[in-house]
C-alpha cells in the first residue's frame, strides 16, 4: 500500500527570507490600499506561518476540501492578511488581485477569514478565541472519525490541526473552555503557537494581562514549548517536530514575537496593531527587509516559481491518500461508502423510518422527553449523530444510549462530556461541523443560550449544520426562578440571519423538528423543548399542513368550525392550552383557528399561497400566544389583534402557577380573546 510522505518544499535559506519578506510585504501593501486593516502581525508572524505551510501542514491547493488534510486555524483573525498572503504563495485560488482587494465588497478577502468565502480558510475567525475553541472541535472530530473508520494499515483518517493564537485569544474565556477540554481529552494532535507580542491595541498587554500563561496551560495537561525569537525559522520547525511527537497531549508553542517587526517607528506599538503603517513606513520596513522600497505588491520570480511546487507535492500527498483509500475500499467497501457519504454531508437513508413511530404514536410527555426518543432513534440509523451536554445530559435528556463517553480511552464514544462551558461547547461543536463527517449537537438550558450566542452567530455566518438542543424554554419550568427562565430568548434567537429556531408543541412536532434539523446541511438549528408536559394534537381536527407539520414550520393545529372570526398562534407549550380556549370560545360562537407555528424561518420559507392557507386573510384578527417576550409577533399578528406574552422577568413558582399568573391557561387566554375581539369592532 502507498506510503505517507511528508516533504518540505525545496529551498535554502536565502529563498525562505525572500519568501518571508513576500508575505510581510504584500500584507503591508493590503492594508495600506485599503487603508484598513491589521499589518504588525503579519509581519511578525510571516517565518511562523511560512514553516507551518512549508514543512508541517499537508494540504493540496487544488483540492481544499481533500478530507485528510491538516487543519490550520488563525484564531486571531483580524490578522488575516497573513493568511492570505500564505495562501497565495501556496498556490491556492487566492490572486494577486485578490490580495489588491483586501477588504472591498465582493472580495475572496475580507476583513476577517470566512469560512466557505475563502479557499483555504477553515472557519470564520475574528471573534477572539472562537478559532482555538473550533479547533478543539476540529481535533476531537479527527480522533471520532479515526476510531470509526480507521483499520490496521488502513489509515485513512490522520491528521494535525495546527493554528496561531494572540493574547487576545487567551484572554477570552472561551479558550480555556475549550482547551481545559483539550488537555482532559489528551488531544495530542491538536498544535497552537501563542504569538506573545506583549502589545493589545490599547498598549501594553501589562495594563490587563500579566498571568504565567504556560503554568496554566500545563494546568490544563498541555505540553509548553518555548520559541524565544518569531524569526527562528528552525527553533520553530524543531519546535513543530517535538509537538507532533507528544502523541498524549495538546502542545502550545509559546513565541515570542515583535508586531510590526521591521517598522523603524511602530515595531512594538499599539499603532502596528490596528491600522496602516502610513506609506513613509511602509517604504521604511521595506529598506529594511532589502526590499525595492517602491514596488507594491511584489512577488519576486524565485518565489513566484515554488507555485508549482506547491501545487506539485500537494497534489502528490492527495493522490497517495486516495490511493489508500482504493485499497481501503477494496478492502472494506462498506465503510468506503459510508465515509464517502458522511464527509459528503449526505443524510443516510432510513431517517423518516426510524422516527415513524414517534410521528405516528405520539404520547402526552415533555419535549425534552420526546427529544430523547428522537436522539435514540436518530442516533441507531446515523451514526454519524454525535453530541453532549454542558454537565445536564440527566436534565436535557441528550445522552445516547446505545454509546459511551467520548474519552482519551474510548474514542469511539459518541457523547462528549463539555462540562459547565456552555460557551466552549458552542465553539466545538462548530469546530466538529467544520470538520466534517459528523452531525454534532450541544445542549443546555434555553436560558443559557446566552452564554452561547456568539458561537450560534458564527454557526449561521459560517453555514455550519450545528445542532443547538435547548431546554426548560419558559416560565414553565417553575421554582428555579427567574434567573432560569427564558423570556427574550427566542425572540434574540429568531434575530439571527439563518438560525431556524424551533419550538414544538407536542412530541410529533419534536419528531419532525429532529428530522429538518439533521437533515439541514445549510446552518445551525436550535431545539427549544419543555420541562412540562405537552399534550398531543389530534391531527384529525386540523387542517392546512397537518400531514408534514412542523417540516414546514407552521400548520393548521385545529381548524375553525363555521366562519372564523380568529386565528390563535402559538409555539411550544401554548398550543395546547390555545386549543382548549378555542373549545371554550366555540360554546359561545366564537370561531378559533389554532396555528402551530414552530418555525418562523422554515415557514417563511414556504410559499405565499401555504402561509396565507395556515394564517388566512391579513386582515383577520390574529393573536399570537407565547410564553414570552412579544417583540417580533407583529409580523404575523395585525392592528385588530393583539400579542399575549410576557415581557417582564419570570418567578420563582410551581411551573403551573406560573403558566397560570402570566395568563397561558385556556380561560385567561379565552377572556384575552373576547376582550380582542370587542376592540376590534
Amino acid at each position: 500500500m502507498p506510503s505517507r510522505t511528508d516533504t518540505p518544499i525545496a529551498t535554502d535559506a536565502a529563498l525562505d527570507k525572500l519568501a518571508i519578506d513576500t508575505i510581510r510585504t504584500l500584507s503591508m501593501d493590503a492594508v495600506q490600499a485599503a487603508n484598513s486593516g491589521h499589518p504588525g502581525t503579519p509581519m511578525a508572524l510571516a517565518p511562523v506561518a511560512y514553516t507551518i505551510y512549508q514543512r508541517h501542514l499537508r494540504f493540496d491547493p487544488a483540492d481544499p476540501s481533500w478530507s485528510d488534510r491538516d487543519r490550520f486555524v488563525l484564531s486571531n483573525g483580524h490578522a488575516c492578511m497573513l493568511l492570505y498572503s500564505m495562501l497565495h504563495l501556496a498556490g491556492y485560488e487566492v490572486s494577486l488581485e485578490d490580495l489588491k482587494q483586501f477588504r472591498q465588497k465582493g472580495s475572496k478577502t475580507p476583513g476577517h477569514p470566512e469560512r466557505g468565502h475563502t479557499p483555504g480558510v477553515e472557519v470564520t475567525t475574528g471573534p477572539l478565541g472562537q478559532g482555538i475553541a473550533n479547533a478543539v472541535g476540529l481535533a476531537i472530530a479527527e480522533q471520532m472519525l479515526a476510531a470509526r473508520f480507521n483499520r490496521p494499515g488502513h489509515e485513512i483518517v490522520d491528521h494535525h490541526t495546527i493554528g496561531i493564537a494572540g493574547d487576545g485569544c487567551l484572554m477570552e474565556g472561551v479558550s480555556f473552555e475549550a482547551c481545559a477540554l483539550a488537555g482532559r481529552q489528551k488531544l495530542g494532535k491538536l498544535i497552537f503557537f501563542y504569538d506573545d507580542n506583549k502589545i493589545t491595541i490599547a498598549g501594553s498587554t501589562a495594563l490587563a494581562f500579566t498571568e504565567d500563561v504556560a503554568r496554566r496551560f500545563e494546568a490544563m495537561e498541555w505540553q509548553t514549548l518555548r520559541v524565544d525569537d518569531a524569526n527562528d525559522t528552525a527553533a520553530i520547525d524543531r519546535a513543530l517536530i517535538e509537538a507532533k511527537g507528544d502523541t498524549a497531549r495538546p502542545t502550545l508553542i509559546l513565541l515570542r514575537s515583535h508586531i510590526g517587526y521591521g517598522s523603524p517607528k511602530k515595531q512594538d506599538t499599539k499603532e502596528a496593531h490596528g491600522e496602516p503603517l502610513g506609506d513613509d513606513e511602509v517604504k521604511a520596513a521595506k529598506r529594511f527587509y532589502g526590499w525595492p522600497e517602491d514596488a507594491k505588491f511584489l512577488v519576486p520570480d524565485d518565489v513566484r516559481g515554488q507555485q508549482d511546487a506547491w501545487r506539485d507535492r500537494g497534489k502528490k500527498w492527495s493522490s497517495e491518500w486516495r490511493e489508500r483509500f482504493a485499497a481501503y475500499r477494496q478492502a472494506y467497501p462498506l465503510e468506503a461508502a459510508e465515509f464517502e457519504r458522511v464527509m459528503a454531508g449526505r443524510a443516510p437513508d432510513g431517517l423518516d423510518a426510524a422516527l415513524a413511530p414517534l410521528r405516528e404514536s405520539p404520547k402526552a410527555e415533555a419535549s425534552r422527553e420526546s427529544g430523547a426518543k428522537a436522539i435514540q432513534a436518530l442516533a441507531a440509523a446515523a451514526p454519524e449523530l454525535v453530541g453532549g451536554s454542558a454537565d445536564l445530559d440527566p436534565s436535557t435528556k441528550t445522552f445516547i444510549n446505545a454509546s459511551v463517553n467520548f474519552d482519551f480511552d474510548r474514542r469511539d464514544g459518541r457523547n462528549i462530556q463539555f462540562g459547565v462551558r456552555e460557551h466552549g461547547m458552542g465553539s466545538i461543536v462548530n469546530g466538529m461541523a467544520a470538520h466534517g463527517g459528523l452531525r454534532p449537537f450541544g445542549a443546555t438550558f434555553f436560558v443559557f443560550s446566552d452564554y452561547m450566542r456568539p458561537t450560534i452567530r458564527l454557526a449561521a455566518l459560517s453555514k455550519l449544520p450545528s445542532i443547538f438542543v435547548f431546554t426548560h424554554d419558559s416560565v414553565g419550568l417553575g421554582e428555579d426562578g427567574p434567573t432560569h427562565q427564558p423570556i427574550e430568548h427566542l425572540a434574540s434567537l429568531r434575530a439571527i440571519p439563518g438560525v431556524h429556531v424551533f419550538r414544538p408543541a407536542d412530541a410529533r412536532e419534536t419528531a419532525e423538528a429532529w428530522a429538518a434539523a439533521i437533515q439541514r446541511m445549510d446552518g445551525p438549528t436550535l431545539l427549544v423543548l419543555s420541562r412540562q408536559k405537552l399534550p398531543v394534537i389530534d391531527r384529525e381536527r386540523a387542517g392546512a399542513g397537518a400531514s408534514e407539520g412542523a417540516l414546514r414550520g407552521g400548520y393548521v393545529a385545529l381548524e375553525a368550525a363555521g366562519a372564523r372570526q380568529v386565528t390563535l398562534i402559538a409555539t411550544g407549550s401554548e398550543v395546547g392550552p390555545c386549543i382548549e380556549a378555542a373549545g371554550l370560545l366555540q360554546q359561545e360562537g366564537v370561531t378559533i383557528r389554532v396555528v402551530s407555528l414552530a418555525s418562523w424561518e422554515v415557514f417563511a420559507l414556504q410559499q405565499a399561497s401555504y402561509r396565507e392557507a395556515v394564517l388566512g386573510p391579513a386582515d383577520g384578527v390574529r393573536i399570537s400566544v407565547e410564553a414570552g417576550a412579544t417583540m417580533g409577533w407583529d409580523r404575523y399578528t395585525n392592528p385588530r389583534g393583539a400579542s399575549i406574552g410576557i415581557d417582564r422577568f419570570g418567578a420563582s413558582a410551581p411551573g403551573p402557577t406560573n403558566m397560570e399568573s402570566f395568563g397561558f391557561t385556556p380561560v385567561a387566554i379565552a377572556e384575552r380573546v373576547r376582550n380582542v375581539v370587542r376592540e376590534s369592532h
